[in-house]
């Protein structure tokens, strides 16, 4: 598999992934919780998956392979959040310390599509990345929240707890589906820039065997020069 086939492959992964995610986090009634939360876990993975490939594909060493291979990261600390048996406490630092890290890698590709921004296609990019961002923050804040709800929530009334617990859902909800647009947009921006590079190749290749059959000629047309003039006086 080539790099940009990895790269295409991958950010095609990572946005089905946030966009599972995302189903998985909005608390839709027909969808029981274990279900959701299998959701959220198969999210994750491919979101991991995809941003390795994407990092994988990046080949030489530039802040948008460091910012994929961090938002890998942090996908897989959010699966050991989810999977392992930990207490409470400990799986919710590990979802949220893996939003912040996410939301770090994403940050860090943006200073790479920041250095050229006269492309249509880094805009997509820079938006994408830029959503992202903003939606793991909300996730993470979300997650800090309950985790302070869970600390001082045996003082308050039934009725503060429920009121509470809607404002935390919403926050990582909106959170999850900002995150999810950004996502969608960054495959768009990457399909669209690998497709312009890869029409650069060809013209370049085009153009290098023009130049061949026009050097090619020439090297012909003075062999035959060469031919008539020594039976011209040989």
């Amino acid at each position: 598999m080539d790099n940009q086939l990895k790269e295409i492959f991958g950010a095609w992964l990572a946005a089905i992934g946030t966009v599972t995610a995302a189903v998985g986090s909005t608390p839709f009634r027909s969808l029981g919780s274990s279900f959701r939360k299998d959701l959220n876990l198969i999210g994750n993975e491919l979101q991991a998956v995809g941003n390795a490939l994407e990092a994988d594909g990046q080949g030489e060493e530039n802040l948008e392979k460091v910012g994929n291979e961090l938002q890998s990261v942090g996908n897989v600390t959010v699966i050991s959040g989810l999977v392992i048996d930990f207490e409470d406490v400990t799986q919710q630092k590990l979802i949220i310390s893996g939003n912040w890290i996410q939301a770090l890698g994403g940050a860090t590709a943006l200073g790479d599509e920041f250095q050229d921004t006269s492309n249509i296609n880094e805009i997509y990019n820079i938006i994408g990345n830029l959503l992202q961002v903003i939606g793991n923050s909300l996730q993470a804040l979300s997650g800090v929240n309950e985790l302070k709800a869970s600390y001082i929530g045996n003082n308050k009334e039934s009725s503060e707890k429920e009121e509470d617990n809607n404002s935390i859902w919403s926050l990582d909800v909106v959170g999850s589906w900002i995150q999810a647009i950004g996502s969608v947009i960054s495959l768009i921006g990457q399909i669209q820039e690998e497709s312009e590079e890869q029409s650069n190749e060809n013209e370049e290749n085009n153009s290098e065997d023009s130049d061949d059959k026009q050097d090619n000629p020439t090297q012909e047309n003075r062999g035959r020069y060469k031919n008539v003039i020594s039976n011209k006086y040989f």
